[in-house]
């Protein structure tokens, strides 16, 4: 039976193969959407990882011990005495005066014309310098009377001039280049032989005063010999001197004026000597612990937000989010809230609302600083360890950290990264809806030329 009325100008061609590709495009879109999905996934992960890690920063900066062993100090005087604590410090208030600032002993050699002419016939010269203290006697004009010189037992350092180097300014630099705990720099004191060859111990005290002994050339040995307890062709303009101080009355005399080991854990400087007592406090550092605390629950927040957000399921007007559902953030989240409810044994505190840091619905952790800075003042080593002990808090949510970031969001994003790779048959599709789009301008066209 033959079909009448129909003919190929009576077929919509285009409208026809169009829907057809519709038909056949419709697994490609799929799986484009899919890819899409996949890669915002990918990217949410990354932004979560980095999210981690500036909470795990907050974390550690509690987990470390010196966060709970910050002192401050302070002095009544800034221009006499600085002061600085260390962590084995204890808080305490101190009374210093002070009578009298170390300093290092000063010679100078008599007055040359040049700084750069020779100096003697170039013979091998030793210079031996040995440090000491000198005792007794008495000084005019720079010059000891009567005194006796003790070695302080550290060694005689040699230095060797030679004709290459007998000038004051070869001196000067083969005695810097040594470095044997003596400085030597020139000075010009605009007279009619104006440069003078100066020596300065490296280190203050009285027991750094300086003896020279010279064998060799006679010219640098009459410039240069010093021994205070016998000849000395060099003049003293600064007397080696020691530090003398009373902290809470009690004296003190050390070789510098740095002193570490007057009162455990402090370093004080001393810079003026005092007609009136320096009054000097130490302290618990309560701002660095608390700076520390509250960027900790910023943070927390923070994270805990973004991984709610990321993980909800859409409901009462809101999107779902990108992750919803994500078994890996729902663990997470479960992990990291347990941690934070949880308790710690070894101390007076056991719980975060032990010390302040409670769990407000809606916000996550707040601060209570008065709960907060009442530990601190009264119980610091009970607070430290509810956070740096191996079961402390600190040290859980660092675990927690590591842990998601190089195993959970990891292996995750791995997963992600599979998924896509097995999509790979989209561009396959896109091949053959190429060709079946030359297929339809064929079929067009044939259906065209026969209805004409």
């Amino acid at each position: 039976m033959a079909i009448t009325g129909l003919s190929a100008s009576s077929i919509d061609v285009q409208s026809v193969v169009s829907q057809l590709m519709q038909v056949e495009r419709r697994p490609v879109d799929k799986l484009n959407n899919k890819s899409a999905n996949y890669e915002t996934q990918l990217s949410v992960l990354a932004t979560l990882k980095s999210n981690i890690a500036n909470f795990q920063d907050s974390v550690k900066a509690l987990k470390d011990t010196g966060s709970f062993q910050s002192f401050n100090t302070t002095s009544s005087d800034q221009a006499a005495l600085t002061s600085s604590a260390g962590s084995n410090a204890n808080p305490g208030t101190y009374s210093v005066n002070v009578n009298s600032l170390a300093q290092s002993q000063q010679l100078v050699a008599a007055g040359q014309a040049s700084s750069t002419s020779t100096i003697g016939g170039g013979t091998n010269t030793t210079l031996s310098f040995d440090l000491g203290t000198i005792s007794g006697g008495s000084i005019a004009t720079g010059t000891y009377s009567g005194a006796s010189f003790t070695s302080n037992g550290n060694g005689v350092q040699t230095v060797v001039i030679d004709g290459t180097n007998n000038t004051l300014e070869g001196i000067r630099d083969a005695v810097n280049s040594a470095k044997i705990g003596v400085t030597a720099s020139i000075i010009n004191d605009g007279g009619s032989s104006p440069y003078r060859l100066a020596f300065s111990a490296s280190a203050s005290g009285v027991d750094n005063s300086i003896s020279i002994g010279v064998s060799g050339d006679a010219t640098l040995s009459s410039l240069l010999s010093h021994n205070p307890a016998g000849t000395q062709n060099l003049s003293e303009t600064l007397t080696a001197q020691n530090a003398n101080f009373t902290l809470n009355g009690v004296a003190i005399t050390k070789s510098s004026n740095t002193v570490t080991d007057a009162i455990e854990g402090v370093t004080l400087n001393l810079s003026k000597i005092t007609t009136e007592p320096v009054n000097l406090r130490v302290t618990k550092d309560t701002a660095a612990i608390n700076e520390a605390a509250n960027s900790f629950i910023t943070e927390y927040n923070s994270l805990l937000s973004d991984l709610k957000s990321l993980s909800s399921y859409a409901g009462s007007g809101k999107s779902a989010g990108t992750l919803a559902g994500d078994p890996a953030v729902r663990q997470m989240i479960g992990e990291l809230t347990s941690i934070i409810s949880g308790t710690v044994s070894g101390g007076e505190f056991a719980t975060l609302s032990s010390i302040g840091i409670t769990t407000k619905i809606g916000v996550g952790l707040a601060l209570d600083n008065t709960v907060f800075n009442n530990a601190i003042d009264n119980n610091l080593d009970d607070l430290a360890n509810l956070f740096t002990s191996d079961e402390g808090f600190a040290t859980k949510l660092d675990a927690w950290a590591t842990t998601s970031i190089n195993i959970t969001l990891t292996t995750r994003s791995s997963n992600i990264d599979e998924a896509i790779s097995n999509t790979s048959q989209f561009s396959n599709l896109n091949r053959v809806l190429a060709s079946m789009s030359s297929q339809q301008n064929f079929i067009s066209q044939a259906f065209n030329n026969n209805s004409n």
